[in-house]
């Protein structure tokens, strides 16, 4: 094959690729009344070429249109996500602080109620049983007044006392302890008892003893600090009473009760500095 014949070869090639267009351009913009033999056999070839361009065309363009359709969509999301998050977390910071506001309250309105002088403390730490349930509670060291013994409290009732004090925390002993014990009565019959902690690791609970058989109490009944022996202020709720087993006459009732505290939620806690018959100092006062 001669270099000519190709060359001329080359030109017709693309004389026929620019011809051909041309040819169906021309076909489709005479009138149809004008259409020749040829013009309608070159329209009848070109209209599914056509047809077909075209809905490869339209179909290319949704597909883009889709893609950025779900681009933009994507976008909006990533940003609504972020802004819902960042909405929850400010409800939750402001739920949070509404907690604390109410029990930042709850403690002001006990302390002005408590005939006695009182310090606030945090909670800075608990001790757990295999049970997951507290057995001790330690506090922040934010007074020098504290010492061994002293009464703890919460709006919620009494917690338990100081069981010893090191230099920068309190360690406290709670009224479900074993060895801890204090002198109630039934805030609807006033009947006298004494409520002991069980020590039990799995649960929280505490006996009512020396609960004479013929006093009255009932399951449901709440016991509070009597007052009694200048130790935890008068009124200050301990248990509520789970279970009644009254015996024979001349032997107290078998009396077991819950504590009205909540140990697993305690954030902050009063501890009475000075014994509840004693009248509270004041400044400037001896």
């Amino acid at each position: 094959m001669t270099p000519d014949f190709k060359r001329y070869r080359d030109l017709a090639v693309v004389a026929i690729l620019l011809a051909v267009p041309f040819f169906f351009l021309r076909a489709n913009m005479r009138k149809p009344e004008e259409l020749s033999a040829t013009d309608k056999a070159l329209l009848r070839i070109s209209a599914p070429i056509e047809f077909g361009a075209a809905t490869l065309a339209r179909g290319v363009s949704n597909v883009a249109s889709d893609y950025f359709y779900l681009v933009d969509v994507k976008a909006d999301n990533t940003r609504l996500s972020y802004e819902n998050a960042r909405l929850r977390e400010q409800i939750h910071r402001n739920e949070q602080h509404q907690v604390d506001n109410q029990q930042l309250r709850r403690l002001l309105k006990l302390k002005a109620e408590t005939k006695t002088d009182l310090v606030s403390a945090q909670v800075i730490g608990r001790d757990f049983t295999e049970f997951f349930r507290i057995t001790r509670v330690m506090l922040d060291r934010s007074s020098n007044d504290v010492r061994k013994h002293m009464p703890v409290i919460a709006p919620d009732g009494v917690v338990g006392a100081v069981m010893d004090v090191a230099s920068d925390s309190i360690n406290v002993q709670l009224a479900v302890d074993a060895a801890f014990g204090v002198d109630v009565e039934d805030e609807r019959t006033q009947t006298r008892g004494f409520v002991r902690g069980t020590g039990d690791p799995s649960r929280y609970a505490c006996r009512v003893e020396m609960v004479d058989s013929r006093d009255e109490v009932m399951v449901g009944d709440l016991l509070v600090t009597s007052g009694k022996g200048k130790w935890f202020p008068k009124g200050i709720s301990v248990a509520r009473i789970t279970k009644v087993n009254k015996r024979e006459p001349g032997r107290d009732q078998e009396v077991e009760a819950v504590p009205t505290v909540d140990f697993s939620r305690l954030d902050a806690v009063l501890i009475a500095t000075s014994p509840p018959n004693e009248e509270p100092s004041r400044p400037g006062k001896p």
